[in-house]
């Protein structure tokens, strides 16, 4: 989710509420304590340069249960964070603390902030010779062809 597209999901909501990968939701009285802008100047595996540039938001969890961060508050913030920090229209990416400080890519979906995992890749498999995923293909499915070609994908 971009940034822009956060602060629109803000204005349809009363309250902020997120959500784990598992379901459970992030204890109301969380805060937000962090909101920055991230830009990883890296070299890949096959030797590309890349950036990657994503702004990013902790959510932290603090024995103050009657907290409570207001969407128009986060709102105010973000602003605040685009005139100082000079935050543009990225990726949001949402760190939150469960076994360990975890990375998560954001969609709303319902009136609720979902927290999606993320996964690590290889972004230069053709150079790394890693082979494409082959077609997982039932065998049950195969009962009514006659014959197999090359590129049906049964062999």
């Amino acid at each position: 989710m971009k940034l822009s597209e956060f602060k629109n999901a803000l204005t349809q909501v009363d309250e902020l509420t997120f959500v784990q990968p598992n379901g459970m939701l992030v204890p109301v009285h969380f805060h937000v304590t962090e909101i920055g802008n991230i830009n990883r100047h890296f070299i890949d595996c096959g030797g590309t340069m890349r950036d990657e540039n994503v702004v990013n938001f902790q959510l932290w969890v603090a024995d103050d249960v009657d907290h409570r961060f207001a969407p128009e508050k986060l709102l105010k913030v973000i602003a605040m964070s685009e005139e100082k920090l000079g935050i543009t229209d990225a990726e949001i990416e949402v760190e939150y603390q469960t076994e360990t400080i975890s990375k998560y890519d954001l969609i709303f979906e319902d009136g609720f902030f979902k927290l999606q995992n993320k996964f690590t890749d290889c972004l230069a498999k053709d150079n790394c010779g890693i082979p494409e995923a082959k077609p997982k293909v039932k065998l049950a499915d195969m009962q009514n062809q006659s014959c197999c070609s090359p590129d049906s994908g049964c062999c």
